[in-house]
């Protein structure tokens, strides 16, 4: 098969926007040089979409893929497998140095790339070039999940009741009542539902859907995994969660300027606006309210009315208490994993670290269990 016929079986533009891409596989030797190596290079970069692209992945993924590659290559001015373990030591140590988080996002995605093309492309690059594909990430400077492992303990179901509590009494002496009344609702909600604060911001007015369920619900969009992109899930409301919801519908949410009846319209909307879009006379939709924001309120409000030894809330600490108290309450694990959206149970787990198992107690549980064992053998006979 010709070159031209190989183009003509792939689709002209992707999902994510890449230029054609061809096969590699009939690129001619004798092509090579410096600017068809560099050529060569970014026809992988291409490919490497191509392969993550039919994996599945989302577009927003796929784009953040390649561009530590391109970001490390323009740097040094070189191809890939022109780059050493001790280049890439330098650049994140030098002019490349950011948050560690950060660093270790774009180390593990360089050592990603490379392991596509040692796998598809490191014999015919050899070949082409006379290079060896090596990937500069190393058994020194691998990234190493180091992570957060301290114990969030989030704060005592007594402890939330009395700080939602104390919230709501100081709601009418806010300066700005609507937006105080707004961030209460959105904490009550999180703390109820354990949704992410991305999630809650993210939600419409047509998203919430009075009739489901037993109390309603709401539709998010959900984390997803392994680069997969947001997907759609339902929140649950339950009983306290669908009266506070109705009564913000009903008497607050239409404070703000845009139109309360859109369904597209932010539930929970931001009144800063900028300055266009704050002078029209009519808006029909709001900025909605970003986590950060949200963040910062539920910061303010904790370190003025939650009592107990945890010095404040953050909304990821929010979603630790839902799980943990509502496990405690009785819920099983596997609700407990629905509700919080999660795809694996380990990762549910994780959330209920601070869950009342008291091993000092495990002794008398298990004479307890002895002791009914007992009498259920010495009523054997009457049994029905």
């Amino acid at each position: 098969m010709g070159e031209s016929e190989t183009r003509s079986l792939i689709p002209e533009r992707d999902a994510v926007g890449m230029a054609e891409v061809f096969s590699l596989h009939t690129y001619r030797s004798s092509r090579s040089g410096q600017k068809d190596e560099r050529s060569y290079f970014f026809d992988t970069l291409a490919e490497y979409q191509w392969a993550r692209d039919a994996a599945g992945l989302m577009p927003a993924s796929i784009d953040q893929l390649v561009k530590p590659v391109i970001e490390l290559c323009e740097h040094y001015d070189v191809v890939p497998w022109q780059l050493t373990p001790t280049a890439l030591d330098r650049y994140f140590a030098g002019p490349g140095k950011r948050a560690r988080s950060t660093v270790l996002a774009k180390i593990s995605k360089i050592d990603a790339y490379f392991a596509f093309l040692e796998q598809r492309y490191a014999g015919e690059i050899h070949r082409l070039f006379g290079a060896v594909v090596e990937s500069p990430v190393d058994s020194f400077n691998r990234p190493r999940h180091r992570g957060d492992f301290g114990l969030r303990v989030p704060p005592s179901p007594r402890a939330m009741r009395e700080f939602f509590t104390a919230w709501r009494d100081a709601l009418p002496q806010s300066r700005k009542e609507a937006v105080a009344c707004r961030d209460y609702v959105m904490a009550k909600i999180a703390y109820v539902s354990g949704v992410r604060a991305a999630e809650l911001c993210g939600v419409a007015l047509g998203d919430v859907h009075w009739e489901s369920g037993r109390w309603g619900r709401f539709v998010v969009q959900g984390k997803g995994a392994r680069g997969s992109g947001p997907r759609p899930r339902e929140a649950f409301l339950f009983e306290e969660g669908r009266e506070l919801l109705w009564w913000y519908v009903e008497e607050v949410r239409g404070l703000f300027r845009d139109d309360p009846e859109h369904p597209a319209a932010p539930l929970f909307p931001s009144e800063r606006l900028p300055k266009p879009v704050a002078a029209l006379k009519n808006l029909p939709i709001a900025p909605a309210i970003v986590p950060a924001t949200f963040r910062r309120a539920l910061k303010v409000a904790s370190r003025l009315h939650l009592p107990g030894p945890v010095p404040e809330l953050f909304p990821h600490l929010l979603r630790h208490a839902c799980a943990t108290h509502n496990y405690e309450r009785g819920m099983t694990l596997w609700e407990v994993q629905r509700m919080l959206g999660h795809i694996w149970t380990t990762t549910t787990v994780n959330y209920l670290a601070t869950a009342q198992a008291d091993p000092e107690q495990a002794e008398r549980w298990r004479q307890s269990a002895a002791r009914a064992g007992q009498r259920l053998v010495a009523d054997r006979g009457s049994l029905r």
